[in-house]
């Protein structure tokens, strides 16, 4: 079988790494970039570190608005998916690259595998939320990480091509941890000790976009107790300057305003971590992989399995609620439950496995 792989954001990356190993032991993958995510430590880092071959197509569709974005991949994906003619599209998560590679592929009757299908924070006012919908009602093959994500799509009507296959992020962490381990020097290089320091991670249109959230957020740090470990997203600290808050930030002496990390180095400060307050699906997993603390800075999250046993908690932005919570629970390891959809491996050769099998 031929498939093409559309990917763009880092989180992406990671997943595409376990199951790119799994496909191509059968088949024939393409890798297609869209470019989503370009900078250095945000893309090529990843396909080095986590030895994923060197994208087939790199569109470098770079940052826009979302529609001006999504167009653009729309249309070039298009050309690709006509020179290639694959028979299966695979998208992964919830970003405009995820959208546009179902749909291009969707509007050429191609078969859409979505890996992390059934993900819902029922607000529709976020893009990743518009994003999730519309693939999985393209898709044919949807793979569900949860089982929640599977009783979201049967709600929506959705019950031919589901399948509950687990978390293929899981794969990616229970593969590299220990190279991580061996190789990362980041907690030195940071003059960090392990738990003796707050991590934390800001992405998100609805924190980043919105002069009073941005604010709520430099409060939040501004009043950790600990040493705060921030790699900044590229768009974050864009917005932090436009919006006159960077230089209220920096104020804070024990904060190591730092780039982007590699994906090694983001599970060693991750694993040792005191706590990680953070926006992001993706960490809230790993957090919870590794049995770190993670407060959320949302009111909601698709990934509610991770609040059980309390190593999640949602605080949204409130600063007296964030404090009070590292107060009262900074003692506390974090309780995981040890069997979940989400901590069972072998997702990845699951997905493969389905793909060879289905009649797509």
């Amino acid at each position: 079988m031929k498939i093409i792989s559309v990917v763009g954001a880092r989180p992406q990356f990671i997943k595409l790494s376990s199951l790119s190993k799994e496909l191509r032991k059968k088949h024939r993958e393409i890798i297609l970039h869209t470019g989503q995510h370009y900078d250095d430590e945000l893309s090529r880092v990843f396909f080095s570190e986590l030895s994923i071959p060197k994208p087939d197509y790199n569109l470098g569709i770079g940052s826009a608005e979302h529609g001006e974005q999504t167009g653009k991949m729309l249309k070039a994906i298009e050309e690709a998916l006509l020179f290639e003619k694959p028979d299966l599209v695979i998208v992964y998560g919830d970003t405009n690259s995820t959208m546009a590679g179902a749909l291009a592929a969707a509007k050429q009757n191609i078969p859409v595998a979505h890996v992390e299908a059934g993900l819902r924070s029922f607000v529709k006012s976020m893009p990743e939320e518009i994003n999730r919908v519309l693939t999985d009602h393209v898709s044919s093959l949807l793979f569900c990480p949860t089982p929640t994500s599977v009783r979201n799509l049967k709600r929506e009507g959705i019950t031919k091509g589901v399948h509950l296959v687990g978390d293929v992020m899981y794969d990616s962490l229970k593969e590299n941890l220990s190279v991580a381990e061996k190789k990362s020097k980041v907690m030195n290089n940071l003059n960090l000790q392990k738990r003796d320091f707050y991590l934390i991670t800001i992405h998100r249109a609805e924190n980043t976009d919105l002069r009073k959230n941005l604010k709520k957020i430099t409060q939040i740090l501004k009043n950790l107790d600990k040493k705060v470990v921030f790699p900044i997203h590229p768009r974050t600290r864009k917005r932090l300057s436009e919006f006159k808050l960077l230089d209220r930030l920096l104020s804070k002496h024990d904060l190591l305003l730092i780039d982007p990390v590699s994906y090694l180095d983001m599970l060693i400060l991750e694993k040792n971590a005191r706590y990680i307050l953070t926006d992001s699906g993706g960490v809230q997993k790993e957090a919870f992989f590794l049995k770190t603390p993670c407060l959320t800075l949302r009111e909601e999250t698709e990934w509610v399995e991770t609040l059980k046993g309390g190593c999640n908690q949602l605080v949204g932005l409130e600063v007296d609620r964030v404090a009070e919570k590292i107060r009262t629970k900074s003692h506390l390891p974090g309780k995981v439950e040890e069997k979940t959809a989400l901590t069972s491996k072998g997702a990845s050769k699951r997905i493969a496995r389905l793909i060879a099998i289905s009649k797509v």
